[in-house]
């Protein structure tokens, strides 16, 4: 029977099989030399999976890497099944010669990541359906509700969710991007980004979201699945 594992309990499952619990869900990547090599092994991983790939799986082949995404659709979150899924896939690449990894660290492309649309607003029932309509997205798995967040129902679009203000803020930007990435990788985009010329503006929910800006104060959140639970 699936269980849902804590945020602390599925990370730590996977950490050593090349994996990261980012946003609610577990995620990997697989460099690989062609496209044909992707799609094989992108293959290998639904045939691992079994009956159980469609409700869990997703894949992004490119012609030089494969990036898995294991989450229940019926529970639109991490369970212990995906974790069994998890080392499954990560067997079945090692016996191909590949190697699943998250990507952290400095020599990486970037690590794997979850990107979400932040709208801050007075009245989100009011202004919710209009995002709705514009971006053709669709209530989340289990949401619906007026100020629930919104899903691209075909998984290409970053999510949008809606953060309620107290009082108008015309000097302050009213959209902003969430940025969530592995636990182990935050520091170091944190650092890359004030390096970069970005302050920080705050660290009091760290380490569940840093707040940043960038020159112009245009705010963007680096966040990670700690300091979430309690």
């Amino acid at each position: 029977m699936e269980q849902t594992p804590s945020r602390q309990e599925a990370s730590d499952a996977v950490q050593d099989h090349g994996w990261r619990y980012v946003l609610g869900a577990l995620q990997t990547s697989v460099p690989v030399g062609t496209l044909a090599q992707a799609i094989s092994l992108a293959g290998d991983a639904v045939a691992a999976c079994g009956d159980d790939a469609d409700r869990h799986l997703r894949v992004d082949v490119r012609p030089d890497r494969a990036v898995f995404t294991l989450r229940s659709s019926d529970r639109a979150t991490v369970t212990t099944r995906d974790i069994e899924l998890a080392r499954l896939i990560s067997a079945t690449a090692d016996r191909s010669g590949f190697l699943p990894e998250p990507g952290t660290g400095a020599g990486a492309p970037r690590s794997v990541q979850t990107l979400e649309i932040a709208v801050d607003a007075l009245d989100i029932a009011g202004i919710r359906p209009f995002w709705k309509a514009v971006l053709g997205y669709v209530d989340e798995a289990g949401a619906g509700g007026p100020e629930d967040p919104l899903v691209d129902p075909v998984g290409q679009g970053p999510a949008v969710w809606f953060q309620r203000m107290d009082r108008a803020r015309p000097q302050r930007n009213r959209v902003h991007l969430d940025v969530s990435v592995p636990h182990d990788e935050a520091p170091r985009r944190i650092d890359v980004a004030l390096a970069a010329g970005g302050r920080l503006v705050s660290a009091a929910r760290a380490p569940a979201f840093w707040v940043l800006a960038d020159p112009e104060g245009n705010e963007a959140c680096v966040t990670t699945w700690q300091g979430r639970d309690g």
